[in-house]
């Protein structure tokens, strides 16, 4: 039993793993996209700000994934692994077409499907914490895009008598920040996603870690606010390692096929969407990187004309969004009901 529990931790760093290497375009498409960095810097400039997040962010995103989606009470190992197979699933299979959904609402969908395949739908706890993560699916592009023009807008206004040169010529260095900013908020909210589900996964199976030594001594976690100092470093370390190895289907199109970008767009982009997510992930909203990031480089693209934004990328990339939660849900629910047929607690 312990080693299933253990098993599964991987497995839960196996998708922060995939999560980083799905949505490292999220950090660099822009970067790469403007030729401020080739696609080796990108992605080593992206994985160490991914990091960075461990040093200075809190845990209210761990806190309201592991707390404040399922009854814990319905919560078992099986859960725990059927959620992340779903998760995982859906993120390949998005990354195989190259289209850029989220790795956050796979996951919530996945431990969603997998809880309510044991409990009924009564094992999800409807509340603020639901109608917020549901809320930012359509608020967190919106809020992205809204951030994306207006930066667009006021950049071009404060520049508009700098030669279009020496305007690009400040931007690339710019744009070294912005991607930082945005390598950082991603690093912080995601990471702690993975952190949420662990800690879950340890208070369903704290009965069987008590006494242990070492190691397995930090698995006991009293009420799901103690975040042991390893599964922090596990997460912050396996995000940014799949970051390092970067997702170039989802760099092309988000990069390249939504919308041509310049570095002052690029700058403005990744920016906008930082700030968002940085905002959610202070209040505690496991909020997609990837829909905000998608909506502040429409925003941007949208500012020279709405034909200079591919629309019909645009919309397959929605569809994606939309099928997202449902998809992972299904996928968990059927492993969940496999793995309940091999193990039994």
């Amino acid at each position: 039993m312990i080693w299933y529990v253990i098993a599964i931790v991987a497995v839960a760093f196996l998708f922060d793993f995939i999560n980083g290497f799905h949505d490292s375009a999220n950090s660099i498409a822009t970067v790469v996209a403007t030729r401020v960095l080739n696609p080796l810097q990108a992605v080593m400039w992206a994985a160490f700000f991914n990091f960075v997040a461990l040093f200075t962010v809190g845990t209210q995103v761990a806190k309201t994934i592991g707390k404040g989606m399922v009854d814990l009470s319905v919560v078992d190992p099986n859960v725990i692994l059927g959620g992340l197979l779903g998760a995982i699933v859906w993120n390949l299979i998005t990354w195989f077409w190259g289209l850029p959904s989220s790795s956050s609402h796979a996951l919530i969908g996945g431990y969603a499907g997998a809880a309510v395949a044991k409990g009924g739908l009564a094992a999800i706890t409807w509340g603020s914490d639901w109608t917020l993560t549901l809320s930012f699916i359509v608020l967190s592009p919106v809020i992205g895009m809204v951030a994306g023009t207006v930066l667009m807008v006021l950049v071009t206004w404060v520049f508009r008598l700098t030669t279009p040169a020496r305007a690009n010529r400040f931007f690339r260095y710019a744009q070294l920040a912005s991607s930082a900013l945005f390598s950082y908020s991603h690093g912080a909210n995601d990471a702690q996603k993975t952190m949420g589900i662990i800690v879950g996964l340890l208070v369903s199976a704290q009965a069987l870690f008590v006494g242990q030594t070492g190691l397995l001594s930090h698995f006991h976690v009293p009420d799901g606010d103690t975040f042991p100092y390893w599964v922090e470093i596990g997460a912050y370390s396996m995000i940014s390692l799949g970051t390092l190895f970067g997702g170039w289907r989802i760099v092309h199109t988000m990069g390249t096929r939504m919308t041509r970008l310049r570095p002052v767009g690029g700058f403005c982009a990744e920016t906008g969407g930082s700030m968002a997510i940085l905002i959610a992930t202070n209040m505690g909203i496991p909020v997609s990187t990837t829909h905000t990031i998608t909506g502040a480089i429409v925003g941007v693209g949208s500012t020279f004309r709405a034909r200079a934004v591919r629309w019909d990328v645009a919309g397959r990339i929605v569809w994606a969004w939309v099928m997202t939660i449902p998809a992972a849900a299904l996928v968990a629910a059927l492993s969940y009901f496999v793995l309940a047929q091999l193990v039994t607690f």
